[in-house]
């Protein structure tokens, strides 16, 4: 009778494990979602800027013709 309670138990504690790492790769990877959103939105600021001064530059360059 000891042996099926101890593979019972140990399944148990596997199970257990196995369901703490699941949570732990969810919550990494909605932490990684969120880094990934801030840097998409810090570089479409960067392209509309981008696109501004570029605009800037030439309005600049047709002023100076």
């Amino acid at each position: 009778m000891f042996w099926p309670m101890l593979a019972i138990a140990l399944g148990f504690a596997g199970i257990a494990v196995l369901g703490v790492l699941g949570i732990r790769v969810f919550v990494e990877a909605e932490r990684l979602g969120r880094q990934v959103e801030a840097g998409s939105r810090r570089i479409n600021r960067a392209a509309e800027e981008l696109e501004r001064a570029a605009a800037d530059a030439a309005r600049t360059g047709d002023a100076l013709r």
